[in-house]
């Protein structure tokens, strides 16, 4: 397996990801939505943005990281 970048640069290219939205949203827009970048630097992780606030900041995690954490906050 290749490991994943520990550091992806600022200027990554996040545009032009298709955005998803949970199908548990509420129309008040008050939830996180996820991407899938497929080429570089953060191809490989899962992009998160809040879904009010679509041009400010983006976190980046590995599928595990993710996974882990959704499985965490659903206990």
């Amino acid at each position: 397996m290749t490991a994943l970048p520990r550091n992806v640069p600022s200027s990554a290219d996040l545009h032009g990801l298709r955005w998803l939205r949970s199908s548990y949203s509420t129309g008040a827009n008050n939830c996180v939505e996820t991407a899938r970048p497929h080429s570089g630097p953060p191809a490989g992780l899962l992009a998160v943005r809040d879904s009010k606030n679509p041009a400010g900041p983006v976190l980046l995690f590995s599928p595990e990281s993710w996974a882990g954490f959704v499985a965490a906050v659903s206990d």
